[in-house]
């Protein structure tokens, strides 16, 4: 005989029990739970995660799935997963960027450590997870993503109240100084004029709504960093390091002046972290090893991931088609799934802690031209 047919009050406890490992709370009370309907036997309903690139979406579908079924008088269960990006930025009457939920950026202390390559392949992860995503080449004095994502067309184009539209590649909201000018002339400026850049790269583009914006900052400690700080509420850094100790000291140096600025900083990805050869498959560890997670734990920031070096990553980059685009099933672009995954992570967390309460479950001036 069969039993009685469940309540929703009965799903909804069962499901108080399942917690998002990141933001420490059941699924509940965090309002992810939606569209909540029990037809008989059946049970169906929504989880809305906080994002896209979520790296427990897999576990916490089957964790629902698992404990609903339990319930007596359930015979089906239905769960989609789905995703509403949360804004982690404190935003202000006539605040720049009015459409963007998240601004990331992407920093280190030091060139030469693949600042740039993680950059836009984070924006690419995040994109391929089903989030909207522009990234803005603050790089004044090196800008590379041009060439990174093979835009070619150099013709700007301008909405109708004079704003600049950015350009598109791989999906992608793109901008940068280098479509602007010419390829051949070095831009020597000074800070005042860095600053003023910038500003219009914030205020006088037409982002739209996006759910991500990655800003590829120079390295170093500088205007830009400065600059976007004072004019952008940033929701979290990304510091870009690789295992030897010139590069973790200069890492620990910008990671610190983003605590200077109150700025967040989301962790630290330790890139070139090891080479796997491919023919034999041997791991060889040619920077050293490890630093970067020993530098998160002596600063208390997240460890967001170890990125291996692997040629396919450089040929990519200098022919406009990133890894992830080039080769998404390759064991370095899975690197970069998995980091993006923990980047999102951060900026949830910091969104979840600025959020007001959750509302209650219902049943079902450069001259452009």
């Amino acid at each position: 005989m069969a039993g009685a047919a469940v309540s929703s009050e009965e799903v909804l406890a069962v499901l108080r029990t399942v917690n998002d490992p990141d933001l420490n709370r059941d699924i509940v009370s965090l309002g992810f739970v939606k569209d909540l309907q029990v037809d008989g036997e059946k049970v169906s309903f929504k989880v809305e995660l906080t994002t896209p690139a979520c790296p427990v979406k897999d576990q916490l579908q089957a964790e629902c799935e698992q404990k609903v079924n339990s319930l007596d008088g359930v015979e089906s269960v239905e769960v989609e997963m789905t995703a509403q990006v949360r804004g982690a930025r404190q935003m202000e009457q006539g605040a720049v960027l009015p459409g963007v939920k998240n601004v990331v950026a992407v920093a280190s202390g030091k060139g030469g450590v693949g600042k740039s390559t993680t950059a836009v392949n984070l924006a690419l992860a995040l994109k391929r997870a089903g989030a909207t995503v522009g990234v803005l080449d603050a790089d004044v004095y090196g800008p590379s993503m041009q060439m990174m994502l093979g835009i070619e067309d150099r013709t700007p184009n301008f909405t109708e109240n004079k704003r600049l539209v950015p350009w598109q590649a791989h999906g992608l909201s793109v901008m940068t100084i280098a479509l602007l000018q010419d390829p051949d002339k070095p831009v020597i400026w000074r800070g005042p004029m860095v600053h003023g850049l910038l500003q219009q790269f914030l205020r006088d583009v037409e982002w739209g709504e996006l759910d991500y914006l990655i800003i590829d900052l120079p390295p170093g400690t500088g205007d830009a960093q400065l600059s976007i700080s004072q004019q952008a509420s940033i929701s979290g850094a990304v510091i870009v390091t690789t295992p030897q100790d010139v590069s973790l000291l200069d890492a620990r140096k910008g990671l610190q002046t983003f605590r200077q600025l109150k700025v967040p900083v989301l962790g630290i990805v330790e890139n070139m972290s090891y080479f796997v050869c491919g023919h034999c498959n041997e791991r060889t560890e040619i920077f050293r090893h490890g630093g970067g997670r020993k530098t998160s734990e002596e600063l208390e920031v997240s460890f967001l991931g170890e990125i291996p070096l692997d040629p396919q990553v450089v040929l990519g980059g200098d022919e406009g088609v990133p890894i992830l685009a080039r080769d998404p099933d390759s064991p370095v672009a899975k690197a970069y799934v998995e980091f993006a995954g923990k980047v999102a992570a951060q900026v949830s967390i910091a969104a979840e802690e600025n959020a007001p309460s959750h509302p209650p479950i219902m049943p079902g001036k450069i001259d452009w031209k």
